[in-house]
């Protein structure tokens, strides 16, 4: 499973493998789970915190992906996987950084204040850092952010964005008291604003939607941040940054980081020998066995927001496009015995999600899933209802055979084994699922983005905004299918956002998010199994890196290093 990252736009992960959801140090040994007690804990990390004077100075950091960046631009709909987004994270510039307690701090490397300086109408202005410059020697200015706004507001359909979330809210940038001043004037409130520019990009991405849609699929042709780009070999399928001289900020402990493709079958061996420095356990069972019994290895744990799901194909041609109909196969879905069949070894007693906005833990938190609650009887009912005859093994209505696609991403053993399981269970209420395998580095970009398939399941990473960054997701736009990639919706839950997205109070935001999850679970349009157990694992001589709890959006790269 996989999916779903960063600041604005939430990004998938295409691999149920690669997950999180705990607190506190794992083991480093034996035959013992990880904690369960503590499983719903947020707000802390496991990182193995060192201060940057007693780091070794230089060194390369070996960072295993699932695949390479499909887009460097994030904003375009292909270029939000979470893979691609780290990457990218490492050399582009985030107004705000997100912390391990979901906290959002201002970036005063690139804005030196950021300040609301009217309410009524909403106004913002950023102060620019002086000294913040991109890769070619221009100096970031109110041009990039008033280019970015435009480009990602929906007003020209040619930009194939990921999401318009907040952007479509901007009435206009204008320049302040200097070129290192943006002023933005917002035409509706959008209450989660911090969540914008992160990551910020030239204006020259942003010129034309030719540029912003295929100017930067082979690479970033301009940075601003720490490290600039080594190398990008596509045929070895690795990506190096390296240190950049002319970083204005602190000084990265690191050389270089190197981005490498690895199969998630070959992970732990990768690690043993050396070719890797950490790996994501995620709710992979044979990961988590071979980290404990690695020497020099450590498993470290924290609540992260990512979570597992499956995700329904509703577009007017497929067959479950009827809501009804979707709602009565989640009902089939025992996501209580998936959750407790990958997690078990790893995590005792794995709670399943009913959320779709806000993750458990999260004082928002309420489960409104009964619409779709586990109930065969009900499952075999509501498809009978439906004119869904079984005939045999497998249901029928007009001829047709009630059978639908579950693509998955291979080698994934953990996708694999979800198919599987639910492969059996709507065979028990006459539903026919014909799993499908393809590649890895096709997944997103050739069958998910462009909806085909019927079902499927990857993970998406949440971020502090779940509100603004579930938009994309959930909302239904005709012209754009954003992050909707089962084109689910309708125009009750487009209302709820924008009500949601423009309330200031939190209280009210919360309830109208709830009233909104309600809605999405009555559409039918994704399944959440449940969150990960927050578990890496990670050579034990690096530092400020591991579990990094709700710190993924950007990681601390700077900080980064080895202890010897």
């Amino acid at each position: 499973m996989s999916r779903r990252v960063l600041v604005r736009a939430a990004a998938p992960v295409a691999a149920l493998a690669l997950a999180l959801a705990a607190c506190g140090s794992g083991p480093t040994g034996g035959d013992q789970g990880l904690k369960g007690a503590d499983q719903q804990v947020q707000g802390k990390d496991d990182i193995n915190p060192v201060e940057a004077s007693k780091l070794k100075d230089g060194g390369e950091f070996k960072w295993p992906v699932d695949s390479l960046a499909d887009n460097w631009n994030y904003y375009n709909v292909d270029g939000t996987v979470a893979s691609g987004a780290r990457m990218i994270n490492a050399v582009m510039p985030s107004v705000f950084v997100q912390k391990a307690d979901a906290s959002i701090e201002l970036n005063k490397a690139y804005v030196e204040e950021a300040t609301v300086t009217s309410q009524d109408p909403q106004v913002i202005t950023f102060k620019i850092n002086p000294k913040a410059k991109w890769s070619d020697g221009t100096a970031i200015s109110w041009e990039d952010f008033a280019a970015q706004a435009k480009a990602n507001n929906g007003g020209d359909p040619a930009y194939l964005t990921s999401s318009t979330t907040g952007y479509e809210d901007i009435e206009k940038v204008e320049k302040g008291a200097s070129d290192q001043e943006a002023k933005i004037t917002f035409k509706k409130k959008f209450a989660e604003w911090k969540s914008l520019f992160a990551p910020l990009y030239p204006k020259s991405l942003n010129a034309t939607a030719d540029e912003f849609n295929k100017g930067w699929v082979d690479g970033p042709k301009v940075t601003a941040g720490p490290f600039k780009i080594g190398t990008i070999d596509l045929t070895g399928k690795l990506v190096t940054v390296v240190r950049d001289d002319a970083w204005w900020g602190e000084k990265p402990k690191l050389d270089k980081i190197t981005f490498r493709v690895i199969d998630r079958t070959a992970l732990a061996d990768s690690l043993a020998n050396g070719a890797i420095d950490w790996y994501d356990v995620g709710s992979n069972v044979d990961l988590f066995k071979r980290a404990q019994q690695t020497p020099g290895i450590k498993i470290r744990q924290a609540v992260t927001p990512d979570y597992n799901h499956l995700t329904f194909n509703g577009a007017p041609t497929a067959v479950m496009s009827d809501p009804k109909v979707r709602t009565s196969i989640m009902q089939g879905i025992d996501t209580a015995t998936i959750a407790k069949a990958i997690l078990g070894p790893i995590q005792p007693d794995p709670k399943v999600l009913g959320n779709h906005i806000f993750l458990l833990g999260a004082k928002e938190y309420k489960d409104n899933a009964a619409v779709a609650k586990f109930d065969k009887e009900a499952a075999k009912k509501g498809l009978e209802d439906l004119g869904w005859k079984l005939e045999g093994d497998v249901r029928k209505k007009d001829g047709k055979d009630l059978a639908i696609r579950f693509v998955i991403p291979t080698p994934n053993p953990t996708s694999d084994q979800v198919s599987k399981l639910v492969q059996t269970q709507l065979k028990e209420v006459g539903v026919k699922v014909d799993i499908q395998t393809v590649p890895s580095a096709d997944f997103f970009k050739s069958h998910i983005n462009v909806g085909d398939f019927d079902i499927t399941s990857f993970r998406w990473l949440s971020t502090a905004f779940p509100i603004s960054s579930s938009k994309s997701i959930y909302a239904l736009d005709e012209t754009n299918v954003n992050q909707n990639y089962g084109r689910v919706g309708n125009a009750e839950i487009n209302k709820l956002f924008d009500e949601a997205n423009s309330e200031l109070d939190d209280a009210k935001r919360a309830e109208l998010a709830n009233k909104l999850d309600e809605e999405i679970w009555k559409a039918g349009h994704q399944l959440p199994i449940f969150q990960s157990p927050g578990a890496v694992a990670v050579r034990e001589t690096v530092a400020n890196f591991g579990a990094v709890g709700f710190a993924n959006s950007p990681y601390d790269y700077i900080h980064i290093g080895f202890t010897s």
